[in-house]
């Protein structure tokens, strides 16, 4: 099952090599799927959709420019998956895409590079608007995806790569590979966590989860904490992820934690089942599989747990 699942998360993740600028034809990198007007701007083109619906189409390239989605419903979409690659140039100091319109969907795209005074530079920020993310890719930044809204927002994240990312040393407050709130969902399926330089993996704010068929390579990491924190409870699912504890932790007392901070949401019958947690060689301590401070009945089914792993613990 585990070489299975990393081959499809290997086909999956879009390849980063890129020209160094914009192919095609010059000054026209931007093009509206609907209408064929391109743009050589992307804020110009995010904002000829106006309150409408559109598709952007991105050629290959390397583009230091950002854009703000004021409205409607969006699509960024690379020609080729993983080579339209953006990269630190951070819209309002805080993201390359900042979404605040009735929905947007990213597809294909490449974040690398991303940071900002607060530490929260991010490659998507969602402030407003169901999202959808797929073969997508962040890398070496503060943040990979940081939002939300106070709504029954729906967020899925499908297929992508998030390496290199978090700090909790260059601010007063931590970011994360993930970092999500809101009073609707986040999915996150078949994708790969690995590398993180600081606090979580996944943290989540959210009442109801699914994630499920994603691989946590912690091998790599350097000052980093939870796997996945689902910092104020939530119920949902976690199942059939690969887990690998590394060595190099700020924090090694546990993979999974619910509820850390808050019990805002119940967390009674959130499956946690079929998931495979082993620790790399020389990784320290003897972490908890599940730490719950909800003292409700979760629903821990069966976990392949490797050596030096406890299975739960109660805080």
């Amino acid at each position: 099952m585990r070489a299975a699942l990393l081959t499809l998360i290997a086909c999956a993740a879009p390849a980063i090599g890129a020209p160094a600028t914009p192919a095609g034809p010059a000054g026209a990198p931007f093009t509206i799927a609907e209408t064929g007007q391109t743009f050589t701007n992307l804020q110009d083109a995010v904002s000829s959709i106006r309150m409408g619906t559109g598709t952007i189409l991105i050629r290959p390239g390397v583009y230091r420019q950002c854009a703000v989605q004021q409205g409607g419903r969006i699509t960024f979409k690379a020609m080729q998956p993983g080579t339209a690659i953006f990269e630190r140039q951070a819209c309002e100091d805080k993201a390359a895409l900042v979404l605040r319109g009735q929905g947007s969907v990213v597809d294909g795209l490449v974040f690398r590079n991303y940071s900002v005074s607060d530490g929260n530079g991010a490659g998507i920020r969602t402030e407003m608007g169901d999202l959808t993310v797929t073969n997508a890719m962040f890398l070496d930044s503060q943040e990979g995806i940081l939002g939300g809204e106070p709504t029954g927002q729906r967020i899925v994240i499908d297929r992508s790569t998030f390496s290199g990312l978090g700090q909790c040393d260059q601010t007063v407050n931590c970011s994360h590979a993930i970092y999500l709130a809101n009073r609707g969902s986040v999915t996150v399926t078949h994708s790969r966590f690995e590398r993180g330089t600081g606090g979580h993996y996944v943290k989540l704010r959210v009442p109801h989860v699914a994630i499920s068929d994603n691989s946590f390579d912690d091998t790599g990491g350097r000052k980093t904490n939870y796997m996945i924190d689902l910092s104020e409870g939530g119920t949902g699912t976690i199942a059939r992820n690969i887990f690998v504890q590394g060595r190099n932790k700020e924090n090694a007392s546990a993979l999974i934690v619910v509820a850390a901070e808050a019990r805002t949401y119940p967390a009674t019958g959130l499956a946690i089942e079929g998931n495979d947690a082993r620790m790399a060689p020389g990784a320290p301590g003897n972490p908890a599989f599940v730490a719950d401070s909800t003292h409700q009945r979760l629903a821990i089914g069966a976990n392949r747990l490797g050596a030096g792993i406890r299975p739960f613990e109660t805080r």
